[in-house]
């Protein structure tokens, strides 16, 4: 199975830093203390729009994408 980036369950607020912890097997909140100095000494709109953004498109981690259909596919004539 393909790994995924997903949110996590472990979430302090929208569950992006667990995810991409999650996803890249480091401990969240390594990630948590990373995006927070980041968003310290960057301001708010690099690195709080980059989250606010992940957390709008990254699916929930429980999600099942049942209507995906992997494999190959042939045209009908």
């Amino acid at each position: 199975m393909k790994k995924r980036l997903t949110k996590s369950k472990n979430k302090v607020f929208l569950g992006v830093c667990g995810g991409l912890a999650e996803y890249m097997h480091v401990d969240p909140t390594v990630i948590r203390l990373v995006a927070l100095v980041l968003l310290v000494l960057t301001g708010f709109f690099p690195v709080g729009l980059i989250y606010i953004v992940a957390a709008l498109i990254m699916p929930d981690a429980g999600s099942h994408d049942d209507h995906v259909v992997e494999g190959e596919f042939e045209e009908k004539k």
